[in-house]
């Protein structure tokens, strides 16, 4: 296996993991770490209610009862105890096999089981949550820890399914690991970017362009920039309204300005010729951070992709009404879910709700890579699985984060990553450097400080 990626294991590649070991063999261990944990995790507790099911998930849960039983633990089925009574509730009720949305019943117990107001331990992955997709389609256990065997499920790792499993401890069953589809990024990705070299120039050690800022927008290019800089870009220009320069002079000292016609504070297609001819000696581009909204920077940035062979990262209102385009540079999408709702003519709440299916429709229908911003980041190129980024905190939720991460972009697109590759190590080291950050009252300023840090640190 990779060090760059570790496997994320959907209900399929579970079964082919576990096929050819001894059934009953697997359960007894995926049991006993459950009650392992439930016993770690909560050393005060004494009275143990277990909800099972009927499947392999219900007899782990039935074999913890076990466990605990023989550690002096009163342990008892559902069948048997109330489940108000429990001082810890053992959520085995559904496995990896679930997907659709819990029948009548089934739901009466989960809302049961929310209601009680006790930690839950959940089996594998809490009920309610489908295993390969991290779909939660109707009632669903909200899960104080989620111990899931022999690796991490794309239902643990991907919202709205992450949300619901608290802390995920993976339990080692004894299976060897599978290549997956979809794989879960890890800080080592960090190894493919290029770092400058002494027999590099600024112009080598990757070239970037950033187009945007319009009037009152002036900030989303100045953090593109920055965070290009921080990335170990060795060269940033920003192609800005003419009317916006003074701000930029002031805010930005390292980067090169070129002032563009623009109409009413915002860029023009007349400026199409000038940032072409600069962007002929860029490593790549980033289109929209700041950019506002009208025909004339939707033209410029249909123009630019079209008719350049650079490198690109579109975000923000470089999204705004985009349409699908023709090109053959490496090109990344950077959009939110609200974002991507709009480039796939689909309410937001549906994005939400259908992460990986959202992401991967939208590869394919742009051809090129895309990245789903939030804790669970998702990266999506044509006919690959996806990757996920689960490495941040919640600093991340504050105004200019997706700035940053289009400057990272940019600057790992410059230095002749691919974009696949780029886009995952950019959410990497966007979500590391916001771990290297006081946590309150952090801005996306913070972030981009802390990128170098990241960037040095050993992986």
């Amino acid at each position: 296996m990779s060090p760059t990626f570790d496997p994320l294991y959907t209900a399929e590649e579970m079964k082919r993991a576990e096929a050819g070991h001894d059934v009953d063999e697997l359960m007894s261990r995926a049991g006993r770490a459950v009650a392992e944990e439930a016993m770690r995790r909560f050393p005060d507790a004494v009275r143990f209610v277990a909800v099972c099911g009927g499947g392999a998930n219900g007899g782990d849960g039935r074999i913890a009862l076990e466990a605990l039983e023989s550690a002096a633990k009163i342990a008892r089925s559902s069948d048997d105890a109330p489940i108000r009574e429990a001082d810890v509730i053992i959520d085995a009720l559904f496995g990896t096999g679930f997907h659709g949305e819990p029948r009548e019943d089934a739901a009466r117990t989960i809302q049961a089981i929310n209601a009680a107001g006790k930690p839950v331990v959940a089996v594998d992955l809490p009920s309610g949550v489908n295993a390969s997709t991290g779909e939660v389609a109707g009632a669903c256990v909200q899960a104080t820890v989620t111990v899931t065997m022999h690796g991490p499920k794309v239902g643990t790792e991907v919202a709205p399914g992450r949300f619901q499993a608290g802390e995920v401890v993976v339990a080692d069953i004894g299976l060897d690991p599978l290549e997956t589809e979809h794989r879960l990024v890890t800080p080592a990705i960090l190894r493919a970017v290029p770092r400058r070299s002494q027999e590099q120039n600024k112009y080598t050690a990757g070239t970037v362009l950033v187009v945007g800022g319009s009037r009152g927008l002036t900030g989303a290019p100045s953090l593109a920039a920055e965070a290009a800089f921080r990335a170990d870009a060795g060269y940033v220009a920003v192609a800005v309204p003419d009317s916006t320069l003074a701000v930029f002079e002031q805010r930005l000292l390292e980067a090169v300005k070129l002032p563009c016609p623009e109409d009413d504070g915002l860029i023009s297609t007349r400026a199409i010729e000038p940032i072409a001819e600069f962007a002929s000696k860029a490593g790549s581009l980033a289109l929209g951070p700041g950019l506002g909204r009208g025909p004339g920077p939707k033209e410029v940035v249909r123009r630019l992709l079209t008719e350049l062979d650079r490198p690109a990262v579109v975000d923000a209102d470089g999204l705004h009404d985009l349409e699908p385009f023709e090109r053959n540079a490496p090109t990344v999408l950077t959009p939110h879910e609200g974002e991507l709702a709009r480039l796939l003519g689909v309410q937001s709440d549906w994005v939400a709700a259908h992460r990986v299916e959202a992401v991967k429709r939208a590869a394919e229908n742009f051809h090129c890579v895309c990245l789903l911003k939030g804790a669970d980041t998702l990266v999506a190129a044509p006919g690959e699985g996806v990757l996920v980024v689960s490495l941040g905190t919640a600093a991340l939720a504050t105004a200019g984060s997706g700035d940053v991460l289009t400057g990272i972009v940019a600057a790992f697109l410059a230095k002749g990553v691919d974009a696949r590759t780029a886009a995952a190590a950019a959410a990497a080291a966007q979500q590391l450097a916001s771990r290297a950050i006081p946590q309150s009252g952090a801005i996306a300023s913070d972030v981009v400080s802390a990128l170098p840090l990241v960037l040095d640190a050993p992986v």
